[in-house]
């Protein structure tokens, strides 16, 4: 039976760039992959950005948020290695607060690549500066065909992970050069790559606060649907605290 419901809301927060090909000046961007995927499995995409004097208007207007990924410059804390550049970037600033908020709202997010890296680093956990330097006999994680699976992951059985997708091993796309070093105490591992590098976290305790290291935007496989599948599902029962 089709569900008749009102499409949840679904907050996907805007990249942004100080110059690029669509304008020399600063702008928000983002690929039209991640607004396709929530639409396609049953959510109202809208795309919010980055003001922080508007965070908690703008969270009040939807029920789940996708943090997307990114390339952009990281800063040197995320590393705790002397990488990494001195100042900041205006999105690693307002997503690590951002995140932070989802959480205590117990709002549901799904951070996806530089998203599932912000989510390590605003809990307290450490990043690799690059996995094909820090992982011995890495898998091929920079795949340069991000719509194409790349390598497996191993799903740790009873997360949240697990219960969305039913299975033990899937195949994903990559396209990364950092990686997690390092979890804050309330997250907890929810896949690995045949290398060991950690692909998918999860916040203990919380509804719906995950982490991916792959592109599951693409849709590319069952298990990616069931991500974004569970993020709507999650985000139609969200309640914000009172």
């Amino acid at each position: 039976m089709q569900n008749t419901s009102p499409r949840p809301r679904i907050g996907i927060m805007m990249d942004w760039q100080a110059e690029g090909s669509f304008s020399p000046r600063p702008h928000y961007a983002i690929r039209e992959s991640y607004f396709h995927a929530v639409w396609a499995m049953g959510g109202l995409p809208i795309g919010l950005p980055l003001l922080e004097a508007a965070q908690s208007e703008l969270l009040a207007t939807v029920q789940g948020i996708v943090v997307p990924g990114g390339d952009y410059p990281s800063p040197s804390r995320w590393y705790g290695d002397g990488h990494g550049i001195p100042d900041e970037h205006p999105r690693t600033v307002l997503n690590e607060a951002l995140i932070r908020d989802l959480l205590a709202r117990n709002m549901p997010f799904l951070g996806i690549c530089a998203g599932m890296q912000e989510l390590v680093a605003a809990t307290g956990g450490l990043l690799h500066w690059r996995v094909a330097e820090s992982v011995p006999n890495p898998a091929p994680h920079r795949s340069i065909a991000p719509t194409e699976t790349a390598h497996s992951v191993a799903i740790t059985p009873g997360t949240l992970l697990h219960r969305l997708v039913g299975q033990t091993e899937i195949a994903v796309n990559s396209h990364h050069n950092e990686g997690v070093k390092t979890l804050g105490e309330s997250v907890q591992v929810a896949a690995t790559a045949p290398d060991g590098l950690i692909e998918a976290v999860e916040v203990a305790g919380h509804p719906f606060a995950l982490g991916v290291q792959w592109h599951p935007e693409f849709l590319l496989t069952e298990a990616d649907r069931s991500l974004f599948d569970g993020l709507i599902t999650a985000a139609r029962g969200y309640a914000p605290p009172v």
